[in-house]
């Protein structure tokens, strides 16, 4: 069993404590922690509460989360648009929507689950059996190329290529506004929000070194098409440096507006060139994932 207390600040009064411990815990769903409070693991001042219940100015939250078996994660028979495959590794076209790896509250449907299925549990393991064959991830709502390792021997070459920044990665997204350069480099550590822990931001007190560059391609007047390259690969780090400059990405939520004239599910990100070294070969090798049809019926209306 792990325990963690919490003390409500006045800021906090009045979420909803399912809201409140989801904010506080990013790697719990809300409907995890839903289903903990519906089991008695949550209690506010000594007595358990349901999920509506409305926190206050300094109630003592008790959060006790059971030790977790790590379940058997299934393979399932999900198509996959594979763009490359051999013994070692595949790259794959994420679909909208997929979550990367298994996590609580996404057990099944996931990128993981269907390579399983498709390389019949071949994968590598390093990253355990939550995330086999996983090098890099990108976000449920962000398309395009990822690497699967199915060797440990692929995955540890990859892996460092990845630490060295020496893995070409390049992004096309739609930002909000007219983004007056033409070309731009956007530095900033990105670490967790200081206060809303579900979110990234730019913190110079405990965040990582990130650096985004970016490139025009296209201007609409009230959004702009730009090609994104990261020297560093951090959680959220082109949605969190657009947004920094004033320039979110269409559809992102999270750090942009809550409107959403367009109809997006989440942002408009799509990882379009992935190139590396290929561990047995030594040959460089460049792949171009498509943009989804979304992204393009999306840059007509604005061209329109």
């Amino acid at each position: 069993m792990n325990s963690v207390t919490y003390c409500v600040s006045e800021e906090e009064c009045g979420l909803r404590i399912d809201r409140y411990l989801a904010e506080k815990n990013t790697d719990l769903s809300r409907s995890y922690i839903q289903k903990l409070l519906k089991n008695q693991e949550i209690s506010v001042n000594g007595i358990p509460v349901k999920a509506n219940y409305k926190v206050q100015q300094e109630d003592q939250i008790l959060l006790t989360v059971p030790e977790l078996t790590e379940p058997d994660i299934l393979p399932e028979d999900i198509p996959l648009d594979i763009l490359y495959e051999d013994e070692d590794l595949m790259v794959v076209n994420k679909p909208k929507g997929m979550v990367v790896h298994p996590s609580a509250g996404h057990l099944s449907g996931t990128l993981v689950n269907a390579i399983l299925y498709h390389c019949h549990g071949h994968l590598s393991g390093i990253n355990g059996i939550m995330r086999p064959g996983i090098v890099h991830r990108i976000d449920m709502d962000t398309t395009g190329a990822i690497l699967v390792c199915k060797s440990d021997f692929a995955h540890k070459d990859l892996a460092e290529q990845l630490k060295e920044h020496s893995i070409k990665r390049r992004y096309r997204a739609i930002v909000s506004g007219n983004l007056k350069e033409d070309t731009g480099r956007i530095e900033g550590p990105i670490g967790r929000h200081p206060i809303d822990r579900k979110k990234m931001a730019i913190n110079y007190k405990n965040g990582k070194d990130a650096v985004t560059h970016y490139q025009v391609l296209e201007r609409f007047g009230n959004a702009t098409y730009v090609e994104c390259r990261l020297e560093t690969g951090r959680t959220h780090q082109i949605r969190v440096h657009m947004a920094s400059k004033g320039h979110p990405l269409l559809g992102d939520q999270v750090y942009g507006s809550a409107r959403n004239p367009y109809h997006l599910q989440g942002q408009a990100l799509h990882a379009m060139i992935l190139g590396f070294v290929h561990p047995r070969t030594g040959e460089y090798m460049e792949f171009e994932a498509p943009l989804p049809e979304y992204f393009i019926k999306l840059l007509e209306k604005l061209r329109k």
